[in-house]
């Protein structure tokens, strides 16, 4: 199989990335987007031999989208870098979308420990699943924070949305598009470091409110 690439959205994770990055398979590349970090999180992933993008517009989609397009593989994905994935499960998000089983795979969390996920994140996580599969022929359960699909057909789905509501606006334009979208379990680590989004209630007040914003803009 050619080089797959992994594109990393990063705000301040410099702890968590030597480990991270260490632990990538054989054939997998790393993209760190830095999204205006102040912990040296991009001298870090150099270091450790990380292609590092710098993306000062601040927002989760925007650091995805310059992911991708510093990316050249064929099949891309994008994960979280503050450890809570671990890259050994790579090769089973990719492995439906390299046979053609699916177009899109969205990793699904099953909790290593109580406090892997906390429970404000996964409340609001489970209210947003229900209602993109009302809308979707897709069955989400997790809107989780890994995902793999071929790269050109995915810029080319055109996601707008450059910040919290870039998961959200995916599924619904894959949907639209005909995409075979597939969950795959996933263990869900304990994160490394300190959380800044989905760990908060404010951060994940704000992820809640983008992606309310993109579902109700499909319905429009």
């Amino acid at each position: 199989m050619d080089r797959i690439d992994v594109v990393f959205p990063c705000l301040d994770e410099a702890e968590a990335l030597p480990a991270l990055l260490a632990a990538l398979p054989p054939g997998y590349g790393a993209i760190v987007v830095d999204n205006g970090s102040t912990d040296g999180s991009a001298a870090v992933a150099l270091a450790a031999g990380a292609q590092v993008v710098s993306e000062p517009r601040r927002g989760y989609g925007a650091a995805v989208h310059a992911g991708l397009l510093a990316s050249t593989a064929d099949i891309v994905i994008v994960s979280d870098a503050d450890g809570t994935i671990s890259p050994a499960q790579f090769p089973a998000l990719v492995a439906p979308v390299a046979t053609g089983a699916a177009d899109l795979t969205i990793g699904r969390r099953r909790p290593a420990s109580p406090r892997a996920w906390p429970l404000v994140s996964r409340a609001a996580n489970g209210v947003l699943a229900r209602m993109l599969s009302a809308k979707t022929a897709a069955s989400i359960r997790d809107l989780g924070p890994v995902r793999a699909a071929r790269r050109a057909p995915l810029l080319a789905l055109g996601v707008e949305d450059r910040r919290s509501g870039y998961p959200v606006e995916l599924v619904l334009r894959a949907d639209r598009a005909g995409w075979r979208v597939r969950q795959v379990d996933v263990d869900y680590l304990p994160r490394i470091g300190r959380s800044k989004v989905t760990g908060t209630v404010g951060g994940a007040f704000t992820a809640v409110v983008d992606m309310r914003r993109r579902l109700a803009a499909s319905a429009r």
